[in-house]
């Protein structure tokens, strides 16, 4: 294998990094794909910054390992609060979810501003209220920590009335005050409907998936590692508990069947004692 050839790696706390996989998917059909998420261990949103950066070292030391080209944080509370041990830890470019999301939403926010939902540690963090500014000094922020949002997406309950419930209860204030709602976690893309009704219209929500993913494309593309091999991509899928429940709800929203789900024990596979 050719290092173009060379797979992504993709890491999340859970499933939420697959809405950042679909659009990878979409953008770039002929990339090999390295995907894990801990779910043992997640949420990471409520977690302290030192617990994080210890998780996602582990994360990135686990992806290189598979000999990957590329790693995409497809976490948002990682990206917050761990870019910079997984640069350290890694032979290869990282990028995060944030930086990307947050140009994108500079660019379509109009005169009442823009929203940001995530994990506590995200917002708490002040990271995309940071990157925001740096960008336009002016435009003004408005952020939600809604941590029932992970659990609802980590068990498929993407359109119950529950995920409605707890949308209208951590939204409404949103409500007629904003242009441009950043989903600050990559598991709110799986909550857009329930998210949409308790906004109304005239909201639009920034899925970081698709920001990212573009980020994925142009990097490759300016450092020649694009794959340009059209055989059938692999992708590897690996979890650190509960694979089964991952590969249903990862089947059902990808649309396609996984031929590639393994439970791993990141540390005992790196020798971490």
């Amino acid at each position: 294998m050719t290092l173009r050839e060379n797979p992504i790696g993709v890491f999340d706390s859970g499933i939420g990094g697959l809405t950042v996989v679909s659009q990878i998917i979409k953008m770039l059909p002929h990339e090999n794909i390295v995907y894990f998420g801990d779910t043992a261990r997640v949420p990471y949103g409520n977690k302290s910054a030192e617990v994080v950066k210890g998780y996602a070292v582990q994360d990135t030391r686990f992806l290189v390992s598979k000999d990957v080209k590329l790693i995409v944080v497809a976490c948002n509370t990682a990206s917050a609060l761990a870019m910079d041990v997984v640069r350290v830890h890694s032979k290869v470019p990282a990028i995060g979810v944030i930086e990307p999301t947050v140009k994108e939403a500079a660019s379509l926010v109009g005169d009442r501003g823009i929203g940001v939902i995530g994990t506590l540690s995200t917002i708490n963090s002040c990271a995309y209220s940071t990157a925001l500014n740096r960008l336009d000094k002016g435009v003004k922020i408005m952020t939600k920590a809604c941590p029932l949002f992970v659990p609802l997406a980590e068990e498929g309950l993407f359109d119950h009335p529950v995920a409605d419930l707890m949308s209208r209860e951590y939204l409404s204030e949103f409500s007629g005050r904003i242009d441009v709602m950043i989903l600050g976690c990559t598991h709110y893309p799986l909550l857009s409907g329930p998210i949409s009704r308790a906004l109304g219209s005239g909201i639009k929500l920034l899925d970081s998936g698709e920001a990212t993913a573009r980020a994925v494309k142009e990097l490759l593309s300016q450092s020649g590692m694009l794959n340009d091999q059209k055989s059938k991509p692999r992708y590897e899928f690996y979890v650190s508990d509960f694979p089964q429940k991952f590969n249903e709800i990862a089947e059902s929203f990808l649309g396609q069947r996984l031929e590639f789900v393994r439970k791993v024990d990141v540390l005992a596979e790196l020798d971490i004692k």
